[in-house]
């Protein structure tokens, strides 16, 4: 079957290509355009070359004024490239003009400070309006040295190279530009700018998410094809639904059609697009590449935790699918983990407490975790604290963003400030207990509410697990229950929505794990 979400063809490198667009709709042919990432109020990276692009007519000289640097380039193909030698931070508004046989561009109140890419679905897209308690946050919100860019939704067939569907542009933080905007990627740059703010640090939030996204659809068509696993539990179902969908648009169109020429109403709705690999990546990410960034924050996963498994293969591929196409070498990349949720039951907490069995959004988080283990660079804030039983979308953004910012001051900024909570580093069956010993607990390990440990399962050599109870014993904790005399595996907030309380004293939570090997709900079979 062939794909109805085609390959760039222009023959020229796609990395070369990724990102070019027009400024604004108002092109006039022979004048030099600048892409819209570089509009007014834009934070460029510090410390890093500086890719500025745009289009042009064939062989059209463009030259690049900058903080005193000028760099010249031609146009070929329509677009040109020039790279800005690595730049100092600073706050101080200045021109950045883009000069070419016909015009000049002048983009105002450039800064340059940090800039970090956000994206995943729905909890990354989360506005701070809807956020908890925003109206302080909202007001309180100027600050010249914290600026936005909000990419506008696109699904698309084939790889974009522009902005141009929509108006794109640079904002200063203020209470008009803040309440549509992502809340995590808003207090994540809140806090971020408070760390830098002695030495007078910008930092750009560039926010590009969708609610209900899986992984795949922000992943390109050739990392998904180039891997004869993506192409058949991925690729081909993806396309397969794609064309029934297709099918069932056109008869539902045909037929509405002819209802409304007898002046009837159609009959039910038209059926809702499904989503397909890599349209998100080609509509709404490649068209940012090769902008100089930092790093990338993720909240996703929701989507993907009936195929958890497959996530600890998927989200690494994805990072390094970015990082391959960004052309930035190994940049920073810092996950959400997935927030506690009931899944809509509305029990009473007091079952979930005492819930045993498998959770296959317990193991989603497991994937992340094993991703951070696996891949270079790359952390995940644990939220297990900020969950809403019945809501899968908790509105505690702000404790969210400001986790991903100590991972971020404490790994990409070498701060020396706690950015994890216990980590699991030790274990010792000792007779009818298990002694389980933590990292990130300088201080000793607390529970957030003052009581006992809560949410560990025990098991022997059965693989049943039962509730058990624990104690803190300075960086260890001891586990045990009457029900396993001989046990041999342990497992911490194993649930959809864990009831734990196991923290460090900065109190940050620890991360659900198990210490056993076996068999997961959502692994595939061996084969």
């Amino acid at each position: 079957m062939k794909s109805p979400f085609r390959r760039h063809s222009s023959g020229v490198p796609c990395a070369a290509l990724v990102g070019l667009g027009l400024l604004t709709a108002r092109t006039v042919l022979g004048e030099v355009q600048v892409h819209p990432l570089f509009s007014d109020h834009a934070v460029l990276q510090r410390n890093k070359g500086v890719p500025i692009w745009g289009t042009g007519a064939e062989g059209e000289a463009v030259t690049v004024e900058f903080a005193g640097q000028q760099i010249s380039g031609t146009a070929h193909n329509g677009r040109w490239l020039v790279r800005l030698p690595a730049l100092k931070a600073s706050a101080e508004g200045r021109e950045l003009k883009v000069k070419g046989p016909s015009n000049t561009v002048v983009i105002q109140d450039v800064v340059v400070g940090e800039v970090w890419v956000c994206s995943g679905q729905s909890n990354m897209e989360w506005p701070l309006s809807r956020s908890f308690q925003p109206e302080k946050d909202i007001q309180s919100s100027s600050n010249n040295r914290i600026r936005l860019f909000q990419v506008a939704k696109r699904r698309s067939n084939d790889v974009k190279l522009d902005l141009s569907y929509s108006p794109h542009h640079w904002a200063v933080a203020s209470p008009e530009s803040v309440p549509g905007f992502s809340a995590v990627g808003y207090y994540f740059a809140r806090h971020l700018e408070q760390a830098l703010h002695a030495d007078q640090v910008p930092v750009g939030v560039i926010h590009s998410s969708w609610g209900g996204s899986p992984a795949e659809v922000w992943m390109s068509e050739s990392t998904l094809q180039g891997d004869p696993g993506y192409t058949r539990e991925i690729w081909e179902p993806g396309l397969s639904e794609y064309n029934r969908w297709l099918a069932a648009s056109s008869k539902w169109d045909a037929e509405a059609s002819e209802a409304k020429s007898r002046g009837e109403s159609p009959k039910g709705n038209r059926p809702g697009q499904p989503w397909h690999p890599a349209e998100l990546y080609n509509g709404m990410l490649a068209n940012l590449m090769p902008y100089a960034i930092q790093g990338a924050l993720w909240y996703q996963g929701e989507s993907n935790a009936g195929r958890a498994w497959q996530y600890r293969r998927l989200f690494g591929d994805m990072i390094k699918n970015w990082r391959r196409d960004w052309e930035l070498g190994d940049f920073w990349f810092f996950a959400v983990q997935l927030a506690p949720w009931d899944k809509g039951r509305h029990r009473d907490p007091s079952v979930i407490a005492g819930e045993v069995g498998d959770s296959d959004w317990a193991e989603l988080r497991e994937a992340q975790n094993f991703v951070a283990q696996t891949v270079s660079k790359v952390g995940v804030a644990v939220i297990t604290d900020l969950g809403d039983k019945d809501d899968i979308h908790p509105t505690r953004k702000a404790p969210v963003g400001e986790r991903l910012a100590l991972l971020a001051r404490a790994r990409a900024y070498h701060e020396k400030v706690e950015f994890s909570g216990p980590a699991l580093e030790q274990i010792q069956v000792r007779k009818n207990e298990i002694r389980l010993r933590f990292g990130h607990a300088r201080g000793g390990l607390k529970t957030s509410d003052g009581h006992p440990p809560t949410g560990f399962t025990i098991a022997g050599a059965d693989r049943k697990f039962h509730p058990a109870s624990a104690r803190i014993d300075g960086m260890r904790i001891i586990v045990h229950s009457d029900d396993v005399p001989q046990p041999l595996a342990v497992r911490y907030g194993w649930n959809d929505f864990p009831t734990v309380n196991l923290v460090n004293t900065d109190g940050l939570p620890a991360s659900p794990f198990r210490t056993d090997d076996w068999p997961l709900t959502t692994e595939s079979p061996k084969k």
